[in-house]
């Protein structure tokens, strides 16, 4: 018998992108301050609204990097994968830190549809207009990152929600700016807090499949186990496991039946290859066993 193994990067792909997430760190967390001022100074939900999307931003970016730098340990005796999932642990907090402002969000607007306050919009317009700024700046650097990172995915989406509620602001301004109609306020509210919920939910689930060490979803375990079926030598596949340690970093472990006369190695490589070239699996982890081998006589 024998078993193989390929190793991933050591470096996850989060840690890839570090700088920018910086940069968005300290310019969201300077805005969120000023929105919060201004929101609260003249009564305005939709900027509150906003600004505590740019407050989850903060904690959401934070928590990225926090992540990142513990994932970025050496492995030990025992933590043997090192700390990766704490990137997975961070976006599934960001998705509840969303799911939590949109609901304050959406309750504060049902208050306020009886009684809409009087808010000033040119404030809102000069606010909002600077932060739209910011957020497309932010935006913009974390774009690369979300492609490989759910780590960076959730934060990029936070600022996405962020960057169109910025819009929304601006929109509920230049109405109350030119008509005064005090329901644009809390309905303006609503919609930003409506339109992260989906993606909020997407990011979670995400999350929650690598948690529960479900197999990625673009990969067919069945249709797996029948092509390694299909390679030369091997006679039977079974105990075939395909998970995801972190984002981009893909595990496999199983046990291959090899067929009598056939060279282990030559067998073991094979599996292998096609899981690293086709599944981009670069973490695997096969048991090789004779045909007439017995596991239920091993000593345990």
């Amino acid at each position: 018998m024998g078993d193989g193994h390929a190793h991933p990067s050591a470096v996850s792909a989060g840690g890839r992108h570090v700088r920018p997430l910086v940069i968005a760190f300290v310019l969201t967390a300077s805005y969120m301050v000023v929105e919060f001022v201004v929101g609260f100074t003249v009564n305005s939900l939709a900027l509150i609204s906003d600004a505590a999307h740019m407050g989850t931003d903060v904690l959401g970016l934070g928590m990225a990097l926090a992540a990142i730098s513990l994932a970025s340990r050496p492995t030990t005796s025992q933590r043997t994968f090192g700390f990766y999932r704490i990137e997975v642990l961070a976006a599934l907090a960001n998705g509840v830190l969303l799911f939590a402002v949109a609901g304050y969000v959406i309750y504060e607007a049902i208050q306020r549809f009886a009684e809409p306050p009087e808010i000033p919009g040119l404030p809102l317009l000069i606010v909002a207009s600077v932060g739209l700024v910011i957020n497309l700046i932010s935006f913009r650097l974390l774009m690369a990152g979300s492609k490989e990172s759910l780590n960076l995915k959730g934060a990029y989406l936070e600022v996405l929600g962020d960057l169109l509620g910025s819009v929304g602001v601006i929109v509920a301004a230049i109405i109350l700016f030119t008509t005064g109609w005090a329901y644009a306020d809390p309905i303006i509210g609503v919609g930003i807090g409506l339109f992260i919920l989906p993606r909020t939910f997407q990011l979670t689930r995400q999350a929650l499949r690598i948690l529960l060490e479900a197999a990625p979803k673009d990969i067919d375990v069945a249709t797996v186990q029948e092509e390694l079926l299909a390679l030369p030598g091997v006679a039977e596949v079974h105990d075939l496991h395909v998970w995801t340690i972190t984002s981009g970093m893909e595990s496999a472990s199983g046990h291959i039946v090899v067929e009598t006369g056939k060279d282990y190695p030559a067998v073991l490589n094979s599996v292998l290859e096609l899981l690293k070239e086709k599944y981009h699996i670069e973490h695997a982890t096969f048991q090789c066993e004779p045909g007439q081998f017995d596991e239920s006589k091993t000593a345990v």
